[in-house]
């Protein structure tokens, strides 16, 4: 006999359905796992025996083959153990096949039988329901599993749970989805003095989801700005929360099995490889760009990430999504990201005080500043300095402006946008003037005879690129979303030209 358990392979943010087959048969002891397992799933093997030696069942002397087809599909991860021991389970005649069989299961086991929590469950969840099967999984996760919507969720504490369910002495209960509090980790800008005009280019990035870069001094306040940027943001909608959701669960990192509705905010280190900010390794697993899918991609000091993994940022910030090419994995990942860098203007960070310059400026600006391509500053729709504050500006009284006072005039600029996309037909597939391309940003974009001969003058005498163009063309429509105009006017071009990347230092 040979029992069959469903489980699921993660190829990026795509599962696919895996069969566990366990055979018990005649001959010397053993127990084997084939089907290309990695490290994980072939040690599972003695965690299997373990977890079902703690609930009384002792494996037979007969030889084991557990196979796992297609057998040609690389097998990572420690959620094989609960469908190896249901499949053993079967066979052994402790649970009837039928009873299995209309369930896909994933779970780690611990050496007391007790299930512990594994990354992708969402993503198992979700694929269950689109073949009108249940899932079985770890009680920790039963609350992630759950917004898969309708699926018959099975999220059991341990093993002999399971037993018992099925055998009808003990019922488990349907879990309930659940959402995480909206907790804000970040300053609020009323306790952030002077920087008017920065924060000005805040509110534009946040309105228009505006990719931006400070360069200033420091301890200007480059990163506290950069910090107070989610607070501003409106709260994801429940697709938008579904979607940065998947890959949070396949990184394992959902905590609690609550569905976050905040916006994520990712501050990766300088030294991240290429792998780390994009995605990859080898196991092509999500990077901070996927990370932070929907929300803000903070790079702190961005001339002193390295070339390579800087450039390998230009096609997600143009595309959105992340294709990780590997000679055993070709997955893409989403990265729909808003890009927020802060800079020094050099090295030693002093180059506009003159008391404080280094004796090799300006070329150490020029030196330090080339680290980063012109394609990349190209995609930087906001270029804003930061001076650093005067001792009286110190002093003064808190801005009495909050970032709530922001976040509502953000609110009211985004829902323009978004009745504004639904009246073209484009809502699904763009959310913000950041995202418009096209006859998509002719419609929303086209600005009046003022505003376009000034455009005109502007394109020629500060050389824009088509990409430069454009982006300006989006920063003003933001501008004028958030005055309430429809019209984009000669006002909304000017401070959007204003924002564009400063002449490069002689």
């Amino acid at each position: 006999m040979v029992a069959h358990i469903s489980t699921v392979a993660f190829l990026g943010l795509e599962a696919r359905t895996i069969d566990v087959q366990v055979q018990l048969a005649s001959g010397m002891p053993a127990f084997t796992v084939v089907g290309l397992p990695d490290k994980a799933v072939a040690e599972s093997r003695e965690r299997v025996r373990a977890a079902l030696g703690a609930i009384g069942l002792a494996l037979p002397p007969k030889r084991i083959t557990v196979n796992m087809a297609p057998a040609d599909l690389p097998k990572e991860g420690s959620h094989y153990d609960l469908p190896i021991a249901l499949g053993l389970m079967v066979s052994m005649g402790v649970i009837d096949a039928e009873d299995l069989a209309g369930f896909y299961a994933v779970g780690e086991l611990g050496l007391d039988g007790a299930l512990q929590p594994v990354p992708g469950v969402l993503l198992a969840a979700l694929h269950a329901s689109s073949n009108d099967m249940g899932l079985i999984c770890p009680k920790a996760q039963g609350g992630e599993a759950a917004w898969a919507g309708r699926v018959e969720v099975l999220a059991a504490g341990h093993l002999l749970e399971i037993s018992n369910h099925f055998k009808g002495s003990q019922l488990l209960s349907t879990p309930e989805a659940r959402v995480a509090d909206a907790i804000y980790e970040g300053p609020d800008l009323g306790e952030i003095k002077g920087q008017e005009a920065a924060k000005r280019a805040l509110e534009i990035a946040a309105a228009g989801g505006h990719n931006m870069l400070m360069n200033g001094s420091p301890g200007a306040g480059k990163s506290l700005l950069a910090a107070a940027l989610p607070r501003l943001m409106p709260e994801l909608e429940p697709d938008e929360a579904l979607e940065v959701s998947m890959i949070a669960s396949l990184a394992g990192q959902l905590e609690d099995g609550k569905i976050k509705r905040v916006r994520p905010f990712r501050s990766p280190h300088h030294s991240a490889s290429m792998a780390a900010l994009v995605g990859g390794g080898q196991k092509a697993r999500p990077g901070e760009a996927s990370m932070a899918h929907l929300g803000v991609l903070f790079l702190d000091e961005l001339p002193e990430f390295g070339r390579q993994a800087l450039d390998a940022l230009r096609q997600p910030l143009e595309t959105g999504k992340v294709m990780v090419a590997r000679a055993n994995a070709h997955v893409t990942y989403p990265a729909r990201v808003q890009l927020i860098a802060a800079m020094n203007p050099c090295r030693c960070g002093y180059l506009s005080d003159p008391s404080m310059a280094c004796s090799r400026a300006p070329k150490c600006a020029a030196d330090y500043q080339a680290k980063i391509s012109g394609p990349m500053l190209d995609r930087i729709d906001l270029h804003i300095d930061v001076p650093a504050l005067s001792a009286l500006e110190l002093t003064l009284p808190a801005p009495t402006e909050t970032s709530a006072d922001v976040a509502a005039r953000v609110a009211t600029a985004r829902e323009r946008q978004r009745d504004r996309f639904a009246i073209l037909g484009a809502e699904k597939h763009v959310r913000t003037n950041a995202q418009a391309d096209g006859k998509i940003l002719e419609a929303i974009a086209e600005p009046n005879e003022a505003g376009r001969k000034l455009l005109a003058e502007a394109a020629e005498k500060m050389r824009l690129t088509a990409r430069g163009f454009h982006r300006v063309l989006r920063v003003s429509r933001t501008i004028a979303d958030l005055s309430g105009e429809d019209e984009v006017g000669r006002s909304h071009i000017a401070e959007a030209l204003s924002y564009r990347r400063a002449a490069p230092v002689n």
